[in-house]
């Protein structure tokens, strides 16, 4: 029978760590396999009288005219060119690893000048560069924007989120590959998302019981070096088999986060409180002022008179003191604060108060 019950409580704690266990995907990445950030520079034009007001932004109207040299067609000099239909932007996007010429990715377009609304503009055929300055990608097509902007003939005017902002889904055309690490060298470095030296022991062991002993070995708290093969049709397969290793991460380091400007209090699963007693009230001093008219008595000479009366009351919430004894978790504190009926702002003052008794077993950050 203890046998039956040892069985259970063995099943029981594999199911927990199995429960808490994560993709070796989720927990790292791959050293050099990253995305690359683009930007450029072009025009919206097909506006409905919404762009830029080419008076402050003489730059829309450079660049239309340098477009319009490229066709062969020149501006007259000093023309007054009033371009109410066409707004200047900047294009960005990310070019994920491995992307190859030829394949798609989707680019967002920002007004950069005054333009009231990009709703229903196309973006013109603008090179995407990278920061060493080449060309890594060709963006054009049709915007897709979210808000709107209305104005009235009075002044009246309503806008519905930005809509001097939108994006192209697979709006670039791939034309330059990013060259990786990925098949250089015998050797792959796992980056940690969250560098933890219990979670970088883990990794190192489950690799390494799966596939013998010295193929991972860590390189500090947020790096695990891997012995790879060098044929990469071999590292994907290698690294398919690795990204889905179960591994249980450690736990992070206590925290309490607490954000002033929202009242948002976050309180992580490893704080614990030394014995502590709290009580927390507040003092409401209230004080009114009745002033009483004095009438002097009939043939008495005397002149009526404005009495100043004052009213004092105080008054003291009835909150009861809470004690925290030796290891209280956190579900312990939520509710013995709860029970007291403190808000977000007493929360706060109860928690700053713990840490600076060095009750508080946790990081208190204030953002």
């Amino acid at each position: 029978m203890r046998l039956g019950k040892y069985l259970v409580l063995f099943s029981m704690l594999l199911l927990s760590a199995a429960a808490q266990a994560e993709r070796l995907k989720d927990l790292a990445s791959i050293q050099g396999v990253r995305t690359n950030q683009l930007i450029g520079y072009g025009l919206v034009v097909g506006l409905n009288g919404s762009g830029d007001q080419t008076t402050q932004t003489p730059f829309t109207v450079q660049t239309f005219n340098n477009m319009l040299a490229q066709f062969g067609i020149k501006v007259p000099a000093g023309g007054n060119v009033q371009l109410k239909n066409v707004a200047a932007v900047s294009i960005h996007a990310d070019l994920p690893a491995f992307a190859k010429p030829g394949q798609t990715i989707d680019v967002t377009v920002s007004s950069i000048g005054n333009a009231k609304s990009l709703r229903g503009g196309s973006l013109l055929m603008a090179p995407l560069k990278g920061i060493d300055g080449n060309v890594y990608a060709i963006a054009q097509g049709n915007l897709v924007v979210g808000g709107f902007d209305a104005e009235g003939g009075d002044g009246s005017r309503i806008t519905v989120n930005i809509p001097s902002a939108g994006r192209i889904p697979s709006g670039a055309t791939v034309e330059r590959s990013v060259p990786s690490g990925f098949d250089q060298g015998n050797s792959l470095t796992l980056n940690l998302n969250r560098p933890d030296f219990t979670t970088a022991k883990h990794i190192v062991d489950q690799i390494n019981e799966l596939l013998g002993p010295g193929v991972a070995q860590a390189i500090d708290a947020g790096s695990v070096r891997v012995s790879a093969p060098l044929d990469p049709n071999q590292r994907v397969d290698y690294l398919s088999i690795l990204e889905n290793l179960e591994v249980v991460a450690g736990q992070a380091v206590a925290k309490v986060i607490i954000n002033s400007r929202t009242g948002t209090i976050v309180i992580g699963q490893n704080v614990r409180v030394q014995p502590a007693a709290v009580t927390h009230g507040s003092l409401t001093v209230t004080i009114t002022e009745d002033p009483i008219v004095s009438q002097p008595g009939a043939l008495s000479g005397g002149q009526t008179a404005v009495v100043p009366r004052s009213r004092v009351d105080a008054t003291q919430e009835a909150k009861p003191m809470f004690r925290f004894g030796p290891g209280t978790t956190l579900d312990e504190i939520v509710r013995a604060v709860n029970q007291v009926g403190a808000a977000p702002s007493d929360l706060m003052a109860i928690l700053e108060a713990l840490k600076q008794a060095g009750a508080l077993q946790a990081d208190l950050i204030v953002i």
